[in-house]
Formats: C-alpha cells, structure tokens, sequence
C-alpha cells in the first residue's frame, strides 16, 4: 500500500509535508520543448526513456509534446504504463525467464511492445511466448557499442541474431539497440562526441552487413541525455532515448554542454530543518531513504553555499554557507539529487508545483517495478 500524497492540491510550497519529491512545471515543461524543437528536421524521432520517472501523467505529457512512445527497461515497468494507456513501448533491456517472458507476451496483447536479444536462445523462448499469446513481437538486435554492458558484438554476429529473429515465428525483426550507456556522463563535450561517433560507426557498419542479407533495419535507436544531439547528428540513428533530460540531476550538470541545448535541473527533493541543536551543523530530514547518493552527494538549491553530507537513513548534514544565517528550525530546503532515476524510485508521488503552489499530484505508477 502506498503512502498517502504529501500535500493536498493547490496548497503552497511551504505546507508540502517532507521529505518530498517535487518538479518544477516551468523548467520541466521548457525542457520538453527544448528536446523537441532540437529534434525537429534531424530525422530522429523521441522515444523518451520512462525508467527516469516512472511516472504515466509524464509518459502522456512527453508523447503529447511530439514522442512516438516511451522506453522501459522491465516487464512490470511497462505494464505500469500499459496499464495507464501509454500504448508503444520499447523495452530497451533483454528479458529472460519464463514468467517474464510470458506477461511480455501477454503484455503485447494490449499494446505494440517491443524488446531487446543478444542471444538467440532468447529468441527461443520469446517466439513460443509470443505464439502462446497469439501476438507478433518487435524485436531488437542490441550491439555493444562501447557500453561494455549486454549486446552481441556489431557486425557479423549481429547480422547471425537478426536472421535468426527474421526466421523465428511471431516475432519480427524491428531493427538495432545501439546504447552507449557510459558515454552519458562522459564530461568533456568532446569525449561524448567521439563515444558517440564510434557507437554510430557500429551501427552503419552492422546496418549496412545487413542490407547485404536483404534484411531491411527500420530502425536504429539508442542515445541518452548526454549524447542524443551527437547521435542524431549522424544520421544513423532515427530515434532517440533521453530520460534525465527533464528532470536533469547534479551529475549531469557536471557534463561541459556549450552550445548544444541546456536543459535545467527541474526535480528536487524538499527536505525540512529538524534540529539546530549543535552550532555549526543543521540537520534534515532528508537521508539516504530519501534520495540516491550513488553519483555524488546532492546540491542544495540557492544555498548561498550550504552544502550537504554525512546522510543517514534519516537524516542529513547541512554544513551552512559562510557569512550567511544558517538555516532555521522548519525551515524547508531543496535538494538537487546527484542521480534523478533512483531517487523517483524512492517516492510515491511527485507533487508537481507551479509559481510556489502544488498545482497537482502525479503518481508514480511502475515505483519498485524492478523485475
């Protein structure tokens, strides 16, 4: 069971019960538009990854700004946003397992799905799932284009896993993943564009070995936050996948991005003063069960150089800016988390406020859809 929403709709920012996971309309909101006029004439369409917010009122928002669909990276994940309308979804992760591989199937009953193989013993089992359920699976080839993660090597192994999911009954072969995952947060512009421009080497390579077995590849897709602007620039890839792009976090910030779009930080945790006891050190209520701390500590927001540290499950320590006051008993901070995606995945609820004010509450539908 859920927890109740934080704050009734319409109230003011400073009744918002905490610790509180909260957007900001208006950065939120230009942030879509920015990716979206960006896009515009590159060839490349959005499939905006859902996994940042989990969230199906922001999955409607993104495809109502001009997304063909959303990205998901589980089985319970989509079915979240199934459930909610959102009716084309890529899952950009390989799913294994019977029972996963099974209300996969039954999920494509429902809606256009589509998933990733590197592995033509999951194309197996997806094809039996898939004549279970009476439906036709789009399926992926993923290559390795530098992530290092899951994918099959590019080129002529990739082309020996298409053909297999050509030749495989109810499932058809809808084209590549090609994901550079740890080019996101490299931070020089130019490290991204050079990650980027080798991932798309790999994919026209294996594009193009393709084309040579007749197998035509509708799409080619990958490109995150931090390199989605290279990776349509190639005209290799016709779509895209930010996710943090609306939300952006500290980590991101940390990317040089120069003349390429700027998206802003939108997502904060809200976090109140609960003593002031000790001079020199203020304590939230904001601790490690309240936002993640894997890509760093977070940023307190118009801090005057307050900074966080020392978390806790609880609690955490605003050490306060010099020749400042520092913050005082109640008094409400935000917190600009070091890493959005697992911080959504604490909450609930985001309360999504306009000109100081909860304008509305938005559940966050696949919370803990881990599997």
């Amino acid at each position: 069971m859920g927890t109740l929403p934080p704050v009734s709709q319409g109230a003011p920012l400073e009744d918002i019960d905490t610790p509180a996971l909260i957007v900001e309309l208006e950065a939120f909101e230009r942030n879509l538009e920015r990716l979206q006029s960006a896009m515009r004439g590159s060839g490349a369409r959005v499939r905006p990854h859902a996994k940042s917010h989990k969230c199906v009122e922001i999955a409607r928002r993104q495809i109502k700004a001009g997304a063909v669909g959303i990205c998901c990276q589980k089985v319970s994940e989509a079915e979240a946003f199934v459930d909610g309308g959102i009716r084309d979804v890529l899952i950009t992760n390989e799913i294994v397992g019977p029972a996963k591989v099974r209300r996969l199937a039954q999920l494509a009953q429902r809606a256009r799905v589509g998933v990733c193989v590197d592995d033509a013993r999951n194309v197996t089992e997806l094809s039996r799932a898939a004549n279970a359920a009476g439906v036709v699976l789009d399926v992926l080839v993923e290559i390795n284009v530098g992530g290092n993660r899951c994918g099959v090597a590019p080129g002529d192994d990739a082309v020996q896993l298409a053909l297999a999911v050509k030749n495989a009954p109810f499932l058809r072969f809808g084209g590549l993943h090609a994901y550079h995952g740890s080019a996101q947060h490299l931070r020089g512009m130019g490290e991204r564009r050079a990650a980027s421009q080798a991932a798309a080497a790999h994919a026209r390579a294996t594009r193009d070995a393709l084309a040579r077995y007749d197998i035509a590849c509708e799409t080619i897709t990958g490109g995150g936050t931090g390199t989605c602007f290279f990776d349509c620039g190639s005209r290799v890839y016709n779509e895209v996948q930010p996710g943090s792009y609306i939300f952006m976090d500290a980590d991101y910030l940390r990317n040089e991005w120069q003349h390429l779009p700027m998206f802003e930080p939108s997502l904060y945790v809200l976090t109140s003063v609960m003593s002031t006891c000790t001079p020199g050190r203020v304590v939230v209520d904001a601790g490690l069960k309240a936002l993640s701390v894997d890509s760093g500590m977070p940023i307190v927001r118009g801090s005057a150089g307050h900074v966080y540290s020392n978390p806790s499950d609880e609690h955490g320590i605003i050490t306060p800016g010099p020749d400042v006051p520092p913050p005082g008993l109640r008094d409400k901070l935000k917190l600009l988390p070091g890493h959005c995606d697992p911080t959504v995945n604490l909450y609930d609820h985001i309360v999504a406020v306009r000109a100081g004010r909860a304008e509305a509450v938005w559940p966050i539908a696949a919370r803990g859809a881990v599997w």
